[in-house]
């Protein structure tokens, strides 16, 4: 006796709707990727991006007082600087060519944020 069509099919439709929840439910997975000289090239997908965004860091910067003595010659100088907060920071960071990045696909997979360059323990 062949195998039951309409019983394929139920197991079909029933592996693509446990596919399809499972994908929906556990979120976006960040990915490696590396910047080229045109764009981004991510580990697990083989065509190059041209068209990506990276993050920026807004917030407000705050540096501590900082006290210093020395200078480049014998004669030693004491340097203070004050505590400071500049509102409206943004860090944004630059990437080139060979850099490992990190990486969060969006939107399906048609958009790609890059969040942060990633390095080894080393530097």
């Amino acid at each position: 006796m062949g195998t039951d069509p309409y019983a394929a099919l139920a197991a079909a439709f029933r592996e693509q709707a446990w596919s399809k929840t499972k994908e929906a439910i556990s979120g976006t997975a960040a990915e490696l990727g590396t910047i080229t000289s045109s764009g981004l090239k991510l580990d697990h997908f083989k065509h190059e991006i041209s068209d990506y965004f990276v993050a920026e860091f807004p917030g407000t910067l705050k540096l501590p007082e900082l006290k210093w003595t020395g200078g480049v010659t014998e004669k030693k100088e004491r340097f203070i600087f004050e505590p400071s907060e500049t509102e409206e920071a943004v860090l944004n960071p630059v990437y080139k060519p060979g850099d490992r990045v990190l990486v969060i696909p969006l939107n399906g997979g048609h958009d790609a944020v890059v969040l942060c360059k990633v390095v080894s323990v080393g530097g």
